[in-house]
């Protein structure tokens, strides 16, 4: 029985939501002349969606471009008497898009948390200026969101939907000759996408990792500056950005225009860190700025030594730790004693960003005492382990050669009688 209602659940309910949402789009062509019209001509726009989030608002064609979406007559539907105005000019979109997006009176009908200084945002963007001056190659309102098929963010298909901005963006970033026209270099997708962020969200999926407009901005999109970069990667690695921010190196930064972050990790294509960042080896970053002889030097290579020795004791642990657990004795202790050296290992890593060899070697030095207390208890657990297995070798000797001589005994026995 139960089994039965579960199919009937399965079978109706589709059935009665395709049957709703038939019925709600004969609704929509019999009010919308529009709609009708144009499909009955093959006219619908190439990007026109039934998904779209104005269209299920019943906002349809005449909530955008005016006109009378009740009559089948062209003339009168589209009369500019009843306020038909048609394609908006590329310069008039954000406006065109603002008439609904900036008022709160009409927003708070549909969506009352959105914002609504998109347009206000907009034209302090660089998109926005250039648009006002006359450029109309850049990014406006429908470049981004579309003009037919638009739906919210949190909705997979939404061409703003996490996964989907690099892609969207690169419409127009990935464009080498749009892009040479204003000297910016067309492979930010090919960085981003091979970039620690980028494997997190284009290959794991996972919507945390920061996309285009998590660094750039969303409408007010703008290259973070000398100043505001730190913070950008702040929003995220708040520790690293404190850790920075009160570190000797911030202000001879700020003098240099270095960017903060991206001066050692990079832009798009950040590469996932190492230790081998740190010191004054071939992949160091280090050494970028600093030779031999200058303190800058000496205390990169400090910092280096002190994270290659300690992560050099807690990998010796984690493999004692192994044994132990192979030889199955008890790993109980010694794994809670390596989570908290793992924790002092990543907090090391950075405090690196404050450039002080005393602070990571305080950090590396709780560490190092953590992960001795672990060793130390690792190899009584394996000496205990062997000491268990010799004196059971042993005792199985000694029972052997009872065993033997108990035999030899008995055969003894038999010949005297």
């Amino acid at each position: 029985m139960k089994k039965r209602l579960i199919y009937l659940t399965l079978i109706i309910l589709p059935a009665f939501a395709i049957n709703n949402f038939a019925q709600n789009e004969k609704k929509l062509d019999k009010t919308d002349q529009c709609v009708a019209c144009h499909s009955e001509n093959d006219m619908l726009p190439a990007d026109y969606s039934d998904y779209d989030v104005h269209r299920h608002a019943d906002l349809s064609c005449s909530g955008c471009h005016g006109g009378d979406k009740t009559s089948s007559d062209q003339d009168v539907a589209m009369s500019p008497a009843k306020g038909f105005i048609g394609v908006p000019d590329k310069k008039d979109i954000p406006k065109f898009c603002g008439k609904c997006h900036s008022s709160i009176n009409v927003m708070r009908t549909y969506q009352p948390r959105i914002a609504t200084d998109q347009v206000e945002q907009y034209y302090t963007s660089m998109h926005g200026k250039r648009l006002i001056a006359g450029d109309k190659n850049v990014a406006e309102c429908t470049s981004c969101h579309t003009a037919h098929s638009i739906l919210p963010a949190g909705d997979p298909r939404s061409t703003v939907y996490a996964l989907n901005v690099p892609k969207t963006c690169n419409k127009c970033h990935g464009n080498k000759e749009l892009m040479d026209k204003y000297k910016l270099p067309s492979n930010q997708m090919e960085e981003y996408s091979k970039s620690v962020h980028g494997i997190e969200l284009l290959e794991k999926k996972d919507t945390g990792a920061p996309a285009c407009n998590d660094c750039h901005g969303n409408h007010g999109a703008m290259p973070p500056g000398v100043n505001s970069i730190s913070h950008v990667c702040g929003t995220c690695h708040v520790n690293n950005m404190n850790y920075f921010s009160a570190s000797p190196m911030a202000k001879p930064f700020e003098e240099l225009d270095y960017h903060g972050c991206e001066q050692c990790h990079g832009n798009h294509g950040v590469k996932k860190t190492n230790d081998g960042m740190i010191g004054i080896g071939e992949n160091s970053v280090c050494i970028d700025c600093h030779s031999e002889g200058d303190a800058g030097y000496l205390t990169a290579q400090v910092i280096s030594s002190y994270l290659f020795k300690f992560n050099s004791e807690y990998n010796l642990a984690e493999k004692k730790l192994l044994e132990v657990r192979d030889k199955g004795m008890n790993d109980v202790e010694i794994g809670f004693l390596l989570q908290d050296a793992n924790q002092d290992l990543i907090q090391s890593r950075t405090l690196v960003h404050t450039f002080d060899t005393t602070q990571v070697g305080a950090k590396i030095k709780d560490g190092f005492n953590i992960t001795n207390k672990a060793i130390k208890l690792a190899d009584a657990q394996i000496d205990e382990y062997y000491t268990r297995r010799n004196g059971f070798a042993a005792a199985t000797a000694i029972f052997l050669i009872i065993a033997i001589g108990l035999l030899l005994k008995i055969r003894e026995l038999k010949k005297q009688t």
